[in-house]
């Protein structure tokens, strides 16, 4: 497995991590513990290094799995989680990344994660009630006590990445983005650049879309999968978005790969210290991400597909109203 550095942080990962979300919590039911485990540790055996949390998945859940499944690799792996929401009755209720709050999910995920340091720490939504220095600040003394490593900042603006990287460095920025979501190109992904911050792509293979597995035949269980209530997952939208993956479809046959791995290679393609985490709840979906690793797209194929999707009116947004409104983008 190839290694990228996320900007001037030092923090080295593999070139693709592994977002271990979806195996407890939000596109379908949750895997059996020992299967979890299983997955996770065969992704080490792989040569990922870099896996993805956080204390609302479950809440806690997430991290209880991850935490026994990496406890006789820890110091070989980075394990990043996050913290920024208000609990209560064990279910979220709002944002919360006051000090103190901040605190006690950093004490609680160390817990639940079997270990005593926490390698990258992602304020998850920005909190309008505290000044992202104030934010910054805890997180600083944080590393100082060594209590985690570095930290980061969730679906962020160019404004607010500023101002916490003025308090002390970001290491890296996850937002959303993909082939269908580029909206990180206008502000943020400059930004990144220009502070030397890493950043991790979320929802990499566009939640699911991109596979090519999803058409407007897919069901999605309102209860169990976010995406019931995701604009773009309407039948509507998932039909108007199609030419999306027939375009990917396209590239996949000239290269011999899949619109997986063209999707993943397209993000590898953008920028030396992007690593993106998508979500693997099998084997068989973990092979062919890591295959793009080493697919190469030429200035020719990235040409071919940016010319492609300007011709493209993605329809639906990204996420629903509640989530969006959370986002400080």
């Amino acid at each position: 497995m190839k290694k990228r550095i996320l900007g001037n942080s030092g923090l080295e990962v593999s070139a693709l991590g592994m977002g271990v979300m979806n195996l407890s919590f939000g596109t379908g039911k949750a895997v059996e513990a020992s299967e979890g485990i299983k997955i996770i540790r065969a992704a080490v055996e792989k040569g990922i290094t870099f896996f993805d949390t956080a204390q609302a998945y479950g809440p806690y859940v997430n991290e209880k799995l991850l935490g026994e499944a990496l406890v006789p690799f820890r110091t070989n792996v980075i394990i990043a989680t996050k913290f920024g929401f208000k609990l209560e009755d064990g279910a979220i209720t709002g944002a919360d990344s006051r000090p103190e709050n901040i605190r006690a999910v950093a004490e609680a995920s160390l817990k639940s994660l079997k270990t005593d340091y926490i390698d990258l720490f992602y304020q998850h939504r920005v909190d309008p009630n505290v000044p992202i220095e104030e934010v910054a600040g805890t997180l600083k003394d944080l590393i100082y006590e060594g209590k985690i490593l570095h930290y980061g900042l969730s679906e962020a603006g160019a404004s607010t990445i500023r101002k916490a990287h003025a308090v002390h460095p970001v290491t890296a920025v996850q937002n959303q983005y993909s082939i269908w979501t580029r909206e990180p190109e206008a502000e943020v992904i400059p930004v990144c650049e220009e502070l030397g911050i890493g950043f991790v792509p979320w929802g990499p293979l566009g939640t699911g879309f991109l596979s090519g597995e999803i058409d407007q035949h897919t069901t999605f269980d309102s209860a169990t999968d976010l995406r019931a209530n995701f604009p773009r997952f309407t039948k509507e939208a998932i039909k108007a978005n199609m030419p999306v993956v027939d375009m990917l479809r396209v590239i996949a046959g000239k290269k011999n790969a899949t619109p997986v791995r063209i999707a993943l290679a397209w993000l590898l393609a953008q920028k030396p210290w992007i690593v993106p985490i998508p979500g693997m709840t099998n084997l068989k979906h973990m092979e062919d991400n890591i295959k793009s690793v080493d697919l190469e797209l030429t200035t020719e194929d990235l040409e071919y597909i940016d010319d492609q999707l300007s011709a493209i009116n993605i329809q639906g947004a990204r996420l629903d109203d509640g989530l969006l409104s959370m986002s400080d983008h």
